[in-house]
């Protein structure tokens, strides 16, 4: 009886210690062509609310902080203490963003805008209680006639979307934007709802880039099977920067990069490696955070039949050639010669984990270990998998074979 009673007890405690209190989060951003900003408001709406809020304003770009709750300005930082029911702190936020090229990476202009969204936001640290969690959405305010593209599910109202994060408490915008006059196509590829957007007017492929997708992401989700359910690929002319950069659940390619370039390799397939793995490197590591992303723009464009065999073993060994410039690995951050050499590294690995395994194993098993974990990767984290996969050492990885010139 005395268990029939504590089981009981603790079943009906059990939905108290497992529920999470919600608070509503809310993202206003209007986006003003004339001024070139966007006035940004954050609202929180509760019954308890985050105690403190930390907010980093060290890229110069958000000014005119206002809010009716407790603010103070140190420096580069803002502290806000909202308090409950309800409280809000609004800013302006200065959209374009030049590199040292004269390029741009965050661009606004009459007829459109290209950012990351989470550059909307700066970078917040929160206080608050344990439990306590976000339920978030983002809203938009746009000049009339105006259109809006995000890695994220659209709400009934225009330009509202429900943001999600998995594993954070305090949800942010992430991953690339374009609003304005815009045009799209659309399609599911392998389950993944794919969206390719770009200014009207722009001499933009986008049906070619879908049909490139539908040829080469399932292939990529066999390696990567989280790969995200939604994906947007932002595109423009100059003067966006000449390349492509990653994001969460989104990515931005300039118009005139190739699907496939000369040497065979896909600046596409690189960025979509990106989306997939969700990793980064420690101080000595971007090679194999680069090296993988460009691995598997060739081996995917093998598997797919975008590329025949001999053309992939040309371009491998193009890559091994360029590798020789680089004597040593374990750079900040890994230039052409480091990835083309960091590629080769890859292949040797792919090799030792297939022949220690009969076959039964390969690099799939390391990189898809890396997109399970994201986050940091290290060299010792990324021998940890491959000598899982391979059942033992794997010799390419050892350290006197990444540091000393390639022979």
């Amino acid at each position: 009886m005395l268990r029939l009673v504590f089981t009981a007890l603790l079943t009906l405690a059990l939905p108290l210690t497992a529920a999470a209190e919600t608070y509503d989060l809310l993202y206003r951003a209007a986006i003003d062509p004339d001024t070139g900003k966007a006035r940004v408001e954050i609202r929180l709406e509760g019954d308890t609310l985050p105690s403190e809020l930390d907010l980093n304003l060290s890229s110069g770009r958000y000014t005119q902080l206002e809010s009716e709750q407790p603010l103070e300005l140190d420096g580069d930082r803002a502290i806000w203490q909202p308090s409950a029911p309800s409280a809000s702190l609004s800013y302006l936020f200065e959209i374009d963003e030049q590199k040292g090229s004269g390029s741009y990476d965050s661009r606004i202009t009459d007829d459109w805008a290209i950012l990351r969204s989470d550059k909307l936001i700066p970078p917040i640290s929160v206080t608050a209680e344990r439990g306590l969690r976000s339920e978030a959405e983002l809203h938009l305010e746009l000049p009339e006639g105006w259109s809006s593209a995000l890695p994220y599910a659209e709400l009934g109202q225009d330009h509202h979307y429900r943001l999600k994060d998995p594993g954070r408490r305090f949800v942010r915008p992430k991953g690339w934007m374009i609003v304005g006059r815009i045009g799209s196509r659309q399609d599911f590829i392998a389950d993944v709802d794919a969206k390719i957007a770009a200014p009207l007017g722009e001499d933009i492929h986008r049906q070619d880039t879908l049909a490139f997708l539908g040829w080469n992401l399932p292939e990529l989700k066999k390696v990567f099977p989280d790969f995200p359910d939604q994906l947007l690929v932002v595109s423009a002319g100059d003067p966006m920067w000449r390349g492509g950069l990653s994001g969460t659940r989104s990515l931005f390619m300039h118009a005139d990069r190739p699907l496939i370039s000369g040497n065979r390799t896909s600046s596409m397939i690189h960025e979509l490696v990106h989306v997939a793995t969700g990793i980064h490197g420690d101080d000595e590591s971007d090679w194999i955070v680069e090296g993988i992303a460009e691995f598997y723009s060739l081996e995917t464009l093998r598997r797919s039949g975008g590329i025949s065999q001999r053309r992939y073993d040309q371009a491998m060994d193009e890559l091994a050639e360029w590798g020789r410039e680089a004597p040593n690995l374990f750079e900040r951050r890994s230039s052409g010669p480091i990835t083309a050499r960091a590629v080769g590294i890859m292949r040797q690995v792919d090799e030792e984990i297939r022949d220690a395994s009969g076959g039964k194993a390969n690099i799939d098993n390391v990189a898809r270990g890396l997109a399970e974990d994201r986050g940091e990767v290290t060299l010792a984290k990324f021998r940890r998998l491959a000598e899982q996969a391979a059942g033992g050492p794997v010799k390419a990885l050892d350290r006197d074979n990444l540091g000393d010139e390639p022979g």
